[in-house]
């Protein structure tokens, strides 16, 4: 069992592994057309969204492991790869491919809610948020530990959601260049938790360098 102050350190790299802050000039862009109504219900199907895809993670990931014969240290490896892709992305104060293209981008025009793509994934929801919940949920096997991991995100998605409604006040109070800070200071967080995931990977595969 993982000692309770991991938990916070979970929800802090989901955080900055979802960068809602970073995320709000898209947001903006993606609904300056729909009506007063629409935009008002965006935020809670965006929160919804998002934690869903993030709790399936959590509790079919495994499986979804095991079918694909992947080993976790694999996959840890993997994962971290990817997290250290993203957070480099994020340094330049820019968003990586691997969350979403500008063809899913230009795509997402045509689309009847872009709340769930390409907002809610793979935009917030995307492959670094689904490979690290899997990931911690390999912890511990315990359901006190899934039950808190499952807390952390609710707790992202009320986060969310909370950002979302105050997107006017933050886009009026906030300039570019201070979500650009914020977003690097995230990313400089998700490139040490991406080093620890591809160390800890390596560990398992090559006893010998523990």
């Amino acid at each position: 069992m993982i000692e309770y102050t991991q938990y916070l350190k979970i929800l802090v790299a989901l955080v900055a592994i979802v960068n809602p802050i970073g995320a709000i000039p898209i947001y903006v862009s993606l609904s300056t057309e729909m009506s007063e109504q629409e935009r008002s219900r965006m935020p809670a199907v965006i929160s919804v969204a998002v934690v869903g895809i993030l709790l399936s993670a959590l509790f079919f990931g495994e499986l979804l492991l095991n079918f694909f014969g992947i080993t976790i240290d694999s996959f840890r490896v993997g994962g971290g790869i990817l997290l250290l892709i993203l957070s480099i992305s994020m340094l330049h104060a820019k968003n990586s491919a691997t969350r979403h293209t500008t063809e899913e981008m230009q795509e997402s025009g045509d689309k009847e809610s872009v709340a769930i793509v390409p907002l809610s994934t793979p935009l917030l929801a995307g492959p670094g948020a689904i490979s690290s919940v899997i990931l911690y949920s390999q912890k511990s096997s315990s359901v006190l530990n899934y039950t808190l991991i499952a807390v952390d995100i609710l707790i992202l998605g009320f986060m969310l959601w909370a950002v979302f409604k105050l997107t006017p006040w933050i886009s009026k109070n906030i300039s570019k260049t201070g979500i650009n800070i914020f977003t690097r200071l995230m990313g400089l967080v998700l490139a040490a938790i991406a080093v620890e995931f591809i160390a800890n990977g390596l560990k398992g595969l090559f006893p010998v360098l523990a």
